[in-house]
Formats: structure tokens, sequence, C-alpha cells
């Protein structure tokens, strides 16, 4: 599933190519991919594209509003875990089987495809900022938050760290890979419940979360050759970012069962549960201690809805709402 870094580098890839131009066309040949009907599609036809915002694992795209007071629309894409956008100069028609939907503007053609007969990636169209606020988990954006804010969401209800970080109720944009690779950084276990954390290990772990993130986007910026607008330097397109997946040889821990861990050199050991995999290293993390045993794979199973899907679904409210 992309997560913070794929999709900061997938608005700024779009930002480059689709800002200001004009949406002609949408064409959704995916049956299960719009969740919304009113209002309808065909009503982003022919409209500017004015904006984009990253809403959770969420892509938003906002388009020009209706009149001097009208409100703006808003596609909102989420691509689940086998989802990935694609862009062409040229025409893309959807065939329903893995291109879901094409997006025709003036200067090209995104398309968002779905590997997998279970088609999961969602497509939204919402009409104001009120709306559009409802399709947010609520979770924090933890590049924004100080020490204080963390902790209290961390702390707010006693689940085990690899629950919380991915928990988009709680933090933003953090999915199953990044979470193995910020708890490695942070050197604490997957398993180590929250609300028994002491006070130097919840700092270690939001600059591990702070640091992983940033130089994971940075690192991705720079494979597609992206510079962002606004960050001071000259403004680079690059490559449109092809190969978005959660498995980087690059990783520390996450999808690297058996090999050697790069700080210590001890093997990467996992647990699983359910449709979930933690990957982990025992000598930084554990003490030694391997954690894939019955009882603690019981504890995340517990810990845990049965699928990602369960999690970025689950209906509640975010720690930080009163």
């Amino acid at each position: 599933m992309p997560e913070l870094p794929d999709i900061t580098v997938y608005i700024e890839a779009l930002e480059h190519r689709v800002l200001g131009h004009v949406l002609e066309r949408v064409q959704i040949a995916g049956p299960s991919l719009l969740r919304t009907a009113n209002p309808p599609i065909t009503a982003v036809e022919n409209r500017k594209v004015m904006e984009f915002r990253r809403i959770g694992k969420r892509i938003a795209i906002g388009l020009e509003d209706e009149g001097s007071a009208g409100e703006r629309l808003w596609l909102v894409l989420h691509l689940m875990i086998a989802g990935r956008l694609h862009w062409s100069e040229k025409r893309k028609t959807p065939d329903g089987r893995r291109i879901l939907a094409a997006f025709d503007l003036d200067n090209g053609t995104l398309t968002l495809t779905e590997a997998g007969t279970r088609k999961r990636a969602s497509l939204h169209l919402v009409k104001g900022d009120a709306e559009l606020s409802k399709l947010d988990p609520g979770g924090i954006d933890v590049l924004q938050a100080d020490l204080g804010e963390f902790s209290k969401v961390l702390t707010s209800e006693n689940h085990t760290l690899k629950r919380a970080l991915t928990d988009p109720h709680f933090f933003s944009g953090i999915g199953n890979a990044y979470s193995d690779e910020i708890l490695h950084a942070a050197q604490l276990s997957p398993v180590a419940l929250t609300q028994k954390l002491k006070p130097e290990e919840i700092q270690r772990l939001l600059h591990a979360t702070q640091k992983t993130l940033l130089e994971w986007t940075q690192r991705l910026r720079d494979e597609a050759g992206i510079a962002p607008r606004g960050n001071g330097v000259a403004a680079k397109q690059g490559k449109f970012p092809e190969k978005v997946t959660a498995f980087r040889p690059e990783m520390a821990v996450h999808g690297r069962y058996g090999q050697p861990c790069p700080r210590c050199g001890a093997k990467v050991q996992r647990i699983r549960y359910a449709a979930n995999e933690t990957n982990y290293c025992p000598q930084c993390q554990t003490g030694g201690r391997l954690l894939a045993d019955r009882s603690l794979s019981r504890l995340l199973r517990e810990d845990w809805p049965k699928t990602q899907e369960e999690l970025e679904e689950r209906v509640g409210k975010s720690p930080k709402s009163p």
C-alpha cells in the first residue's frame, strides 16, 4: 500500500504535470471503484485542476469552483494495496480488468490500475472542504507534531507499537512497510505496549518516525528526479514514479526476513498474523529474543484487524477528537 513518502511523491509528480490543466473527461470501467453518486462524475469534466492534498493515504485532486461562490469539487483516490497511478501523453482506455479509470486532461492521461482479482481501490467525488474532511481518518501529521502531541496520541490507547503506528486514526500515512523501518530505527519492539513506554523511548520513536519518513520521501524524489515546487530550489518534473512498491532492497528490515540486519548483522525475523507480517531485528529491537511464537502472534492478531483494509476503514474518532 502506498504510504506517506509514496503519496507525497505521487502528488509532486502530478503537480508538475496536471496543475493548471483542464480535466476534459473521466472514464471509469471498474464497477466497484466509484463510491459516490452525487455529484455525478461528469461534474468534474472541463474543469481546471487547482490543487492537490494528501488525506492520510489518499490523494485529493481539487478542481475549480462552481462560480464565484461555489465550492471546490474534490476527486479523492485511495489506492489501497495494489492500486497504482500512471501518466501518459497518449489517450488510454480503461478495460475494467487492470486499468480501472482514465482521467483525460488537455495534455495527457492519468490512469489508475489495480493488480489482482480483488478490486479495493476507491474513488470519491465530493463537494467542498466539509465533505472532504469526512474522508480524513483523523490521524495527526507526524512530520508536524511536537513531542507532546505525539506522546498524547500514542498513549491514548494501550496498543502494540505496530498497531498504533499504522492506525490511520492515530497517525496519518504510515502503513506496514514504514512502521517496520521506523521501529527498527528507534530500536523498539513491535509488540511493546504504548502505555508502558518510557519518556525517552517515546522521544526516540518520534525522532525515528520523522527521520525515516523524510529520508524515504527524499530518496523516492531522487529516484524519480523530482524537485518539488516551492522548496527553495528550481522545480524539476523528473519521471513519473512507476515503481511504487512496499519492498525495496535499501530497507533495513521490511521484507528482508532471513537477511542480515544492516546495523548488527543478525538475521531479520518475522511475525505472521492474519494477512499481515512484521519484520524486526531481534538483536537491535528485542534484546536477542525471538517474538515469532504462538503467544506473541496471538497478541498481535488480537490487537489488529483481520486485514489492512479493515484497519483503514475502521469507524471511530481519532485520539485528537474531543
